[in-house]
């Protein structure tokens, strides 16, 4: 509970009420208004680098981003600030290494950077399968947390209540892919950034404020009432529990900084700017707002264990995940005035916004790898109109089965989707891309042993985690089926989708080398230019 009072929790409502309104009213008045592919998929690339920046930053940051990392900040002190970095660390990583050569490359979908190289409907469909593997288990992890977060914010715990926020959110998820496309999903996700960071801003500055703006002593008070004293403030508290606690620790590292940033709801954003250099610009933005939330949220995540302490923190949510929200309430004291209570509402309201802005995207991938990947790839020449109608429907497909599965794990631990996305991301998107747009030999058997094998690779091990069983905060805690001694998959299946890349191509022997060699040659101009520039005509009279 907040502890908020009946004013501020009817501010809370109002306000979600309204920008529900808001932001389905401007999805309906910016989505495509008539039957072309382009602008339902890249909204004609019109974004200009400053609203495509904030959006790409608004898919980036997640809920499960802003209530994860805040948790574990707020309990594990260092390794939380470590995480936060590593997020941060894979936005990096595709700016510099992946964002230009994928703008080049693509068009709507992963499947078409991936089938430029290697062509072939199977390519298609198994990045279809990848997105949804990898997409899916996040959106389950966001739509059950609409009903804890208003059952948290709003002071209800009746269940069939809970679910029926779930329901509405999904219904509202839906309908923001399918009326909006990219240009009105982009438009959500641009005003879910703003909100977020104006909010978070304020409630950071009044963090610091209170402790007199010295951050060492909001650290050391922290460390004081996290329960773990000097420990809070050094490295490896976050797996302490497990048989190996550093090398658990570097496997969740690797699967935030290749998975985070390849998930294609992510990548997608790459084929909405115009050029090179507004992607480049774009990114730029980007990184600056996810840099500028993740010092945000350290600031507000240790203000909570300061001000609140962990047996508090936990009490709320086990793993913490409430912790941001209560570090911006405790920031104001018993006595909440109209204006702070305001802010509260505010603060609520963009996480609120995030989990449906973040679903919705996610949403619009899975339905336009569907329709374009898999529908339209069966025969060429298909209309637009009817592709646009199997996009809109396909958003239909994939939501209804998600909220129902978010209807019935919402009273379980669902970390292990979450941590299951990410390294679904690392293990066989990750390795797919670099091996794709980098390696001259790569082929499609390489291709489809990527994908293939780095996918299967996480379902096994994930099967194994104690995030799946074995520990009382786990999916399953009456099952123990805890084999796998890492907390990630991250360490084995990552160099496992490499091995099976490699593999596949050296075992497609020296002619399918050969043909992909000359593939590559006919495209490295696209993937690490771009098309060729059109010089302008010139003659001598001027004309």
């Amino acid at each position: 509970m907040t502890d908020l009072g009946g004013s501020a929790q009817s501010w809370s409502l109002v306000a979600f009420c309204s920008v529900v309104t808001l932001t389905l009213l401007l999805c309906v008045l910016t989505g495509p208004d008539r039957d072309d592919l382009e602008e339902f998929y890249t909204g004609y690339r019109t974004l200009s680098p400053l609203r495509n920046g904030l959006a790409v930053a608004g898919d980036y940051i997640s809920a499960a981003t802003v209530l994860t990392i805040g948790g574990v900040i707020a309990l594990c002190g260092y390794d939380g600030v470590v995480l936060a970095l590593s997020t941060l660390l894979s936005l990096l990583l595709l700016m510099f290494l992946l964002a230009e050569p994928l703008h080049n490359t693509g068009r709507f979908t992963m499947g078409d950077a991936l089938s430029r190289r290697v062509p072939g409907r199977a390519v298609r469909i198994t990045a279809c399968v990848v997105t949804l593997l990898s997409l899916i288990p996040m959106m389950i992890v966001q739509l059950a947390g609409v009903g804890q977060l208003l059952a948290f914010i709003l002071g209800f715990a009746d269940g069939a209540m809970q679910t029926g926020c779930i329901v509405g959110a999904g219904i509202l998820m839906i309908s923001y892919a399918a009326l909006g496309g990219m240009r009105g999903t982009a438009l959500i996700q641009i005003i879910k950034t703003v909100m977020l960071l104006g909010s978070g801003l304020v409630v950071a500055v009044l963090v610091l404020a209170s402790f007199g703006w010295h951050p060492g002593a909001m650290l050391d008070t922290a460390a004081q009432r996290s329960g773990t004293g000097r420990a809070f403030l050094q490295y490896g508290l976050q797996f302490s529990d497990g048989p190996h606690p550093a090398l658990d620790m570097i496997s969740t590292q690797v699967a935030i900084v290749l998975g985070g940033a390849c998930l294609p709801h992510v990548t997608m954003r790459m084929y909405t700017a115009g050029n090179a250099r507004q992607v480049r610009r774009t990114m730029s933005w980007a990184v600056s707002s996810v840099a500028l939330f993740m010092l945000v949220i350290t600031v507000v995540s240790l203000g909570a264990t300061a001000l609140v302490g962990r047996e508090r923190i936990t009490a709320a949510d086990p793993h913490g995940s409430t912790a941001y929200l209560l570090g911006a309430r405790a920031v104001f004291g018993s006595d909440v005035s109209r204006t702070e209570g305001l802010v509260f509402s505010t603060v609520t309201t963009a996480i609120f916004l995030t989990l449906l802005a973040s679903v919705a995207g996610m949403t619009l991938a899975c339905a336009n790898s569907l329709a374009h990947d898999v529908f339209a790839s069966r025969r060429s020449g298909m209309p637009a109109l009817r592709e646009m109608t199997l996009a809109r429907a396909c958003a239909l497909i994939v939501g209804i089965p998600v909220v129902l599965l978010a209807a019935l794990a919402q009273h379980r631990s669902l970390q292990s989707l979450a941590t299951l996305s990410f390294c679904m991301g690392a293990s066989a998107i990750a390795p797919a891309l670099v091996y794709s747009l980098f390696w001259r030999r790569f082929s499609k058997a390489g291709l489809l042993g990527t994908l293939i094998g780095g996918s299967v690779a996480v379902l096994v091990l994930m099967s194994g985690t104690r995030l799946v069983s074995g520990s009382p905060t786990s999916a399953f805690p009456e099952a123990d089926l805890n084999w796998f001694p890492f907390t990630t998959t991250a360490l084995v299946s990552v160099p496992a989708g490499f091995a099976c890349g490699w593999l596949g191509t050296v075992l497609s022997g020296r002619r399918s080398a050969r043909r992909a060699r000359e593939r590559y040659a006919g495209i490295e101009q696209l993937i690490l230019a771009g098309p060729p520039r059109r010089r302008p005509s010139w003659s001598p009279d001027g004309r």
